[in-house]
């Protein structure tokens, strides 16, 4: 489907803006990536390692060649998800850039809509994005941050879970055409057994690539973004299907909303408040779902050229001669509207024909064509709309993981709520989301959820705001609001539908390489949740480079003893006690981020690193304190004990349960409730870092300490809780591990809240389930 965007109602005093509360315009050509603490480094980084390797492979005279998803040597786990079976995607071949194409350049006159052309995978979504952000000058060239083209080597920038993050891919690109040894004799003579002829005539060019193309020859953006599209989801099968407002989202960090077509009030405000600012501050997209065609006999019945289940773009909106006329596209670059006003229809008289240089818009079967407003909304049922921000706006962000509700009991408010402070009057966008699941779906549970929220102040029992539910199973869903300062308290409604279908990897096709990094990124995920509850299981994470990087294994473990001594001998001197907190809170902090080095580690506090080869004892390795992790004492209960985190502006990122010790350079992480194993107080050892800075040999408890992003001021409450028993001990093998960690009545949701850069939100969360108050309770707490 397509974008969405909101609109923002313009402050006191804003020239845009008017009395009576209109919505706001932002600055033209000033809207893009949303501009987050992590985004300058984001950049820096992407640009960094972009460098490195170029260096790298100049001197080693080689092209890169990214072993991390090597489309020749790794192309199972590049196409396809967990399943082995009903593998649909089968190109014949891998070139590089330089082999496809004589005289290859990314750009070729700059990103045009007219570039985009589909391939052989399902993802006209991602494709009808990119063409509506192609409409927006310069915003395609924000994302892709690095490149060198010769030694091909390409860095982007995605913002997924509200983090950006870097993509690093080669120019290899899959390809439909086979060598000429692997053709049938006949098909050789087609080509007079000329492989030279053959090579030339079809192994060269766009059109011999697998995938998405750019209808300009020799232009070599769009598969190349295609591809590390499909790196940050983990592989090209799953990025069939979707809404095209969530890619626009992934590449900018934009918010979007759904729009029904019979939905609007007034066609006439929707044009004017709406359409008109298409490619301004918002992006539009839309589509309709497919049609029953078993009366008709016809398996995908056509409206007038117009596909259903398909997304398309909207390319521009434009008033002339007291018409409205809407410009569109179709990302497979043919089939286009038949209806009024289409490319060479009875309305292009020639008191008209000058209206096409107004709609810059040209004949063609190019997939562009034009539609009068009245059909657009006759025609279409979902409008998507993306806002794009600009730097005066700032996100402040939490995730909690919620256990919902048994699925027999009734679709309800209070199973989570959050509370919202601001500093001073602001227009807001508040957004719930559950994680992007797109890359681990396959093990991400068999409940489908639904849910929306409504806003409080605090105290009152006024409603404030509302979000609007369009649309069922979204990823997020969202409220426009101003708010004056103070507290606001948000409630979550919660809804799902489980189905059962069995996974075909828990039939024993699991390719269980492919789930050792499905399973990773999953954790990732769910490590953002402040109350990340993991379970013990085998070392998931890889280890970054960095954490290792000029130390033997055996000083990284020695740094980590020392650690967790200094903890066990200042931290009970620092504890704060349970009844210095308030209820059951936890809250999001807003980072700038710090990557350590690993000169910085014995000031840490770390876990023991596990070493994948046989544990030596102490005799054979003297330097290293084995002893110690024996030694140390195990806790009775688990459950987290009370901590009191506030983190200021300027710095580093802390994460719940973590205090910050006078004399340390970093916080230093309280010894967490769950740690009944014998990680213990070392459980958040790599808090301080970021997530590519601690090694995936920790147990699956330590990647609770993902960094996270929330408010300059932030105070963390975590609850005490009742003893757990130990987690049983997970079992050796891949499909066993399937929903270890994530169970169908677990949900992972975000709250974002986007306001002025003055006035930044602080953001906290309680979840009923540690409550333990009945309904009954509840009811009786309203009268």
């Amino acid at each position: 489907m397509t974008l969405k965007k909101h609109r923002r109602r313009a402050p006191k005093g804003s020239k845009n803006g008017s009395a009576d509360g209109a919505l706001f315009r932002q600055q033209e050509m000033r809207a893009g990536l949303l501009v987050t603490s992590e985004l300058e480094k984001a950049l820096a980084e992407c640009k960094a390692l972009v460098e490195r390797i170029s260096k790298d492979c100049r001197a080693k005279n080689r092209r890169f060649r990214d072993v991390e998803f090597d489309l020749e040597n790794d192309k199972d786990r590049c196409l396809f998800g967990l399943s082995k079976e009903k593998r649909e995607l089968c190109p014949s071949d891998v070139q590089r850039v330089a082999q496809i194409f004589s005289n290859p350049s990314f750009f070729i006159g700059g990103a045009d809509s007219n570039d985009l052309v589909q391939g052989r995978l399902g993802d006209c979504y991602f494709l009808s994005a990119l063409s509506t952000m192609t409409t927006a000058k310069g915003l395609i060239e924000k994302f892709c941050v690095a490149r060198d083209e010769h030694v091909g080597v390409y860095g982007w920038i995605f913002f997924r879970d509200t983090e950006w993050v870097t993509v690093i891919i080669d120019d290899l690109l899959f390809t439909s055409i086979p060598k000429f040894e692997e053709l049938t004799l006949a098909e050789q003579q087609l080509y007079h057994r000329d492989k030279s002829f053959f090579v030339s005539s079809a192994r060269k060019g766009g059109k011999s690539l697998y995938f998405a193309r750019s209808d300009t020859e020799g232009e070599t953006w769009v598969p190349l973004i295609e591809k590390a599209y499909a790196k940050l989801h983990g592989d090209y099968a799953s990025l069939k299907g979707g809404y095209s407002c969530e890619a626009v989202e992934d590449l900018t960090g934009g918010v979007s909303t759904f729009i029904p077509t019979k939905d609007i009030l007034d066609p006439d405000v929707f044009w004017k408040n709406e359409l008109l600012l298409a490619t301004i501050d918002r992006l539009f997209g839309c589509g309709f779902d497919s049609l029953d065609g078993s009366r008709s006999g016809n398996e995908d019945p056509i409206v007038s050229g117009l596909i259903g289940g398909h997304a398309y773009s909207v390319l521009r909106a434009v008033e002339y001669r007291g018409k409205r006329f809407v410009v569109l596209r179709n990302p497979w670059g043919n089939s286009e509207w038949t209806g009024k006003w289409s490319d060479g229809s009875k309305e292009w008289t020639e008191e008209w024909l000058p209206a096409l240089k107004v709609l810059k818009h040209t004949f063609g079967d190019d997939g562009e064509f034009v539609m009068e407003y009245s059909d657009f909304l006759q025609n279409w049922d979902m409008v998507e709309k993306t806002l794009l921000f600009d730097d005066s706006w700032v996100m402040s962000s939490l995730w909690l993981q919620v256990t919902a509700r048994p699925p027999h009991a009734a679709w309800s408010y209070g199973d989570v709520s959050f509370t919202i402070t601001v500093p001073a009057r602001t227009n807001a966008i508040i957004v719930l989301s559950k994680l992007d699941e797109r890359y681990f779906s396959d093990i991400s549970g068999n409940s489908c959820w639904t849910f929306d929220f409504v806003v409080f102040q605090k105290g009152s029992k006024k409603l404030v705001a509302e979000s609007s539910l369009t649309r069922f199973y979204l990823r997020s869903i969202n409220v426009e609001v101003q708010l004056e300062q103070g507290d606001y308290i948000v409630h979550v409604r919660i809804d799902r539908d489980v189905h059962d279908d069995e996974k075909e990897y828990n039939s024993g096709n699991c390719d269980t390489r492919k789930f050792a990094r499905v399973r990773a990124e999953r954790t990732k995920s769910q490590s953002l949740a402040a109350n990340y509850k993991p379970s013990p299981a085998l070392d998931i994470v890889p280890i970054p480079l960095d954490v290792l990087a000029g130390q033997e294994l055996a000083e990284v473990e020695d740094k980590a003893f020392e650690a967790e001594k200094l903890l066990q001998t200042e931290l009970p001197q620092k504890r704060y006690t349970t009844a210095e907190l308030p209820q059951r809170r936890y809250t999001s902090v807003q980072p700038p981020l710090k990557r350590y080095a690993s000169a910085e580690l014995p000031q840490k506090r770390f876990t023991t690193v596990q070493l994948p080869q046989k544990r030596h004892t102490t005799a054979d390795l003297p330097h290293t304190k084995v002893e110690a992790a024996s030694e140390k004492p195990k806790r009775e209960e688990s459950g987290h004990a009370g901590v009191r985190v506030i983190a200021k502006t300027g710095q580093r990122d802390v994460r719940p349960g973590t205090l910050i010790v006078p004399g340390n350079k970093g916080p230093i992480a309280e010894d967490d409730d769950d740690a009944d194993d014998d990680y213990g107080a070392a459980y958040n050892g790599y808090g301080s870092l970021d997530m590519d800075n601690f090694p995936s040999s920790i147990a699956d408890e330590d990647l609770g300490l993902r960094p996270w992003t929330s408010s300059p001021v932030n105070e963390v409450d975590t609850p005490q809780r009742k003893a757990s028993p130990e987690p049983e001990e997970v079992q050796d093998s891949a499909t066993s591990e399937v929903g270890s960690e994530y169970t169908n009545d677990t949900v992972v949701l975000g709250l974002r809240v986007y306001t002025h850069r003055d006035a930044p939100a602080v953001i906290s969360g309680q979840l009923r389930k540690e409550m333990k108050a009945s309904p009954a309770a509840y009811a009786q707490a309203a009268l």
